[in-house]
């Protein structure tokens, strides 16, 4: 299996790890960075022959069988077209997985005419953060997820709002039907570079069960993540940096009693499960997409974008809720990174 990795930034090194972990060989590394490139050489132990700064010449020439994309989210459509014309059988590329619905669907579409198998670098259904709760929440003690909240600091809803929406896919089992938004007026600080921008703020989604997912970001929150995932019988919270999860639900002659009964004796437990980690968890996306089972499908990528796009219509309009179809704005373009 021979790797091109694209980008050579931080997450463009973990991918390498990844790559590393997994026992592929890595051809090339490129970077539009003639430092990046040089860091990563140095730390990667990489020779001059892997290094390449035109990305399209790199691809083209070195006919890799996969190629891995951590570029900032501007350049996503142009160099998944690229690779997959080029030949590539398999395609990662981080997220979000464009800044238009119009980007994601020619993605889709032109990797659809080439045989590429493309995937975004959402983890979540390979983290135990997530697999712990869900198979606690889908037994009997539980009953079932009936909400999400993600209480955060200032994470940025493209940067890391994006992941969550995916994790609630995960965690629901259904695609989202409906979106409000409140977003700040200010815009989230991006490291790479001043032509970027996210947003702070809160969003609302709802599944066609009734299922919801609220995360709350704004941009007056500076630390932590937690998880709170409420079913009817039980409540599970998760704090994601430290690991810690913490439940408790209806002792088993009180399960079938009204939900109005909310102080009804409950079992309590406390787990400590793995902290967030990328290395990981980016392998098994990686994995997955190579072996075709149970890959993170590109249409998920373009899902949340969907999720996203509506809850910036709907931050406009005063949080309105806004119906997921296709009247979906395709053609505008986001300043995501």
């Amino acid at each position: 299996m021979k790797v091109a990795i694209i980008g050579a930034g931080r997450m463009g090194q973990r991918h390498l790890e990844a790559v590393r972990l997994l026992g592929y060989e890595t051809i090339g590394v490129s970077d539009i960075s003639a430092k990046n490139l040089t860091d990563t050489a140095e730390k990667f132990s990489l020779d001059a022959s892997q290094l390449h700064l035109d990305p399209h010449a790199f691809i083209s020439s070195e006919n890799p069988d996969c190629v891995i994309i951590a570029t900032t989210a501007d350049s996503h459509c142009e160099l998944v077209c690229a690779a997959a014309q080029a030949g590539a059988k398999f395609i990662l590329v981080e997220k979000p997985m464009a800044t238009s619905l119009s980007d994601c669907q020619k993605m889709i579409n032109v990797c659809k005419k080439t045989g590429s198998r493309l995937s975004v670098n959402h983890q979540m259904q390979f983290l135990d953060q997530y697999i712990t709760p869900k198979m606690m929440l889908n037994s009997k003690e539980y009953g079932g997820l009936s909400s999400m909240t993600v209480t955060a600091g200032n994470f940025g809803m493209a940067m890391n709002g994006l992941h969550y929406i995916e994790a609630f896919r995960f965690m629901s089992g259904e695609d989202p039907k409906y979106v409000s938004a409140w977003f700040s007026a200010g815009k989230v600080a991006n490291p790479r570079g001043v032509q970027f921008e996210d947003k702070a703020g809160c969003i609302r989604v709802v599944t066609p069960k009734g299922v919801r997912l609220y995360i709350d970001a704004s941009e007056d929150q500076g630390n932590g993540v937690v998880v709170t995932y409420a079913g009817r019988n039980g409540i599970i919270q998760v704090n994601e940096l430290s690991g810690e999860l913490t439940a408790f639900a209806r002792t088993s002659e009180y399960i079938g009693e009204s939900t109005t009964r909310y102080g009804l004796p409950s079992a309590h437990e406390k787990l400590m499960i793995p902290p967030v980690e990328l290395i990981d968890s980016t392998a098994n996306v990686l994995r997955s997409l190579i072996s075709g089972i149970n890959y993170v499908h590109a249409d998920y990528g373009m899902n949340a974008i969907k999720v996203l796009e509506a809850g910036y219509r709907s931050s406009e309009s005063f949080g309105k809720q806004i119906e997921l179809n296709d009247d979906s704005n395709q053609e505008t373009k986001f300043p995501w990174a």
